[in-house]
């Protein structure tokens, strides 16, 4: 998803702003007119390539089925580059009003941007468990997509999420609106318009140079439910659904010359996905977290109905005008993912994982309506290992080993990642 990237001379005064908003909450407070916490997570990584390989999962990224995906290339981002580097850090600022509404403004920065990943408010008491969001925030769709990568138990984004939603997971500017349903078990129902300006499921890249007509938005809408079952003080269980359409994607957009004539190609269409995603915990009673246990999946498929689109543009003043985009051939895209991830405390405040993932079980691309198979790729896969240690609850070290076995020519892969995390300031607990 791509985040709003902030020029390097507003930097300073966001940055200002904000210890201004930390320093003067305390004088506030003692005041009693504010209710604002400040939060500040660092985060510093050491990457190291042991053995290079495919880079891209076959039919994702830089080699998708005729058009592609940006996962790196501009703004903040969350990957990794050789060496140390200070990761993905925040700062996060959230204000109360009374019972009435809850307010947050995260901007996420690395050691060259800055970038708006939240500004919402929410209501607080609607009547009958409704409320209602808006702003910029993160889906609420699956499990992963919501949590920020200091609340993950691996240091990276699960890979179905990363390549079918993107690098931020699905996010963007709308409005949710959730309804607790009132019954002995836990149940959430759930609905987001979204404007849709992302880079993969929701891709809308450069729409001003090949749309004629455009949708001004939303033009994202999804639905979850979330319900977990009282399985007693030790054992807790929450299980979802979630599904989503786009009614105008546009990805693949190419601007290039043909002789001396300026040309656009770029594949137009819609696109929908549904997924399935469950959480067990274990809780053992002991100290530090010794003996709980947490098992976490989801798998997500997800379809785009396409048409290759081509046009010529004219010079006028100085700048170039699409003359009229011209429709090809049509067909259908299907991707799917899924991962399982285990964590466990084998000691006070140490914890060992293990993750298993799969991209592009089903890696097609078809014609005529579903009955010429024009394109089949073969899946992808990756395995982690990870061991964390905390000598206090805000602070964590991490040592990863991922061995990737991606679809491609180049073969396979190892990398080792080395994490540290520290939060300081308040901070709220996390969802389930």
């Amino acid at each position: 998803m791509r985040c709003f990237v902030i020029k390097k001379s507003v930097q300073k005064s966001l940055l200002a702003l904000a210890v201004g908003v930390a320093s003067g909450s305390a004088v506030a407070a003692d005041h009693g007119n504010s209710d604002v916490d400040v939060s500040i997570i660092l985060e510093g990584l050491f990457y190291n390539e042991l053995s290079s390989g495919t880079s891209s999962p076959e039919g994702f990224g830089d080699s998708g089925h005729d058009h592609d995906h940006d996962h790196g290339d501009e703004g903040h981002q969350h990957g990794f580059e050789e060496g140390f580097g200070i990761g993905h850090s925040e700062l996060a600022i959230d204000a109360g009003l009374g019972a009435l509404l809850d307010g947050r403004l995260l901007l996420g920065f690395d050691d060259s941007d800055v970038a708006v990943e939240e500004a919402w408010v929410k209501t607080r008491s609607l009547p009958a468990g409704f409320q209602l969001k808006f702003g910029k925030f993160l889906s609420d769709i699956g499990y992963a997509n919501s949590r920020h990568n200091h609340s993950w138990d691996f240091a990276d984004r699960p890979l179905v999420n990363q390549y079918l939603f993107g690098d931020h997971g699905l996010q963007d500017v709308g409005l949710q609106g959730t309804w607790q349903l009132p019954t002995e078990n836990y149940a959430l129902l759930g609905v987001e318009l979204l404007q849709g300006q992302g880079n993969t499921f929701d891709a809308y890249a450069e729409q001003e140079d090949v749309l004629e007509e455009q949708d001004s938005g939303p033009r994202v809408v999804t639905a979850f439910m979330k319900y977990g079952p009282d399985l007693g003080a030790d054992h807790a269980v929450q299980l979802g659904l979630s599904g989503g359409y786009a009614n105008q994607y546009v990805g693949g957009y190419d601007k290039h010359f043909h002789g001396t004539e300026p040309h656009t190609t770029a594949q137009i269409g819609s696109s929908w996905f549904a997924g399935v995603d469950g959480v067990y915990k274990y809780s053992s009673g002991k100290a530090y977290g010794e003996g709980d246990l947490r098992i976490t999946s989801e798998y997500f498929y997800v379809a785009r109905d396409l048409a290759q689109y081509s046009g010529d543009y004219h010079e006028e003043d100085g700048d170039y005008h699409l003359e009229g985009a011209i429709k090809g051939d049509s067909y259908t895209e299907e991707q799917d993912g899924f991962y399982v991830e285990g964590v466990y405390g084998v000691l006070p405040r140490w914890q060992v994982g293990l993750r298993a993932e799969a991209l592009g079980l089903i890696n097609e691309k078809w014609g005529g309506g579903h009955d010429t198979e024009l394109d089949s790729l073969d899946a992808s896969y990756k395995y982690s290992g990870q061991i964390t240690w905390r000598p206090v609850e805000p602070v964590f070290l991490r040592t990863q080993f991922n061995h990737k076995d991606f679809a491609g020519d180049d073969g396979s892969s190892n990398e080792v990642v080395l994490q540290l995390n520290v939060a300081l300031g308040a901070h709220g607990a996390h969802n389930f």
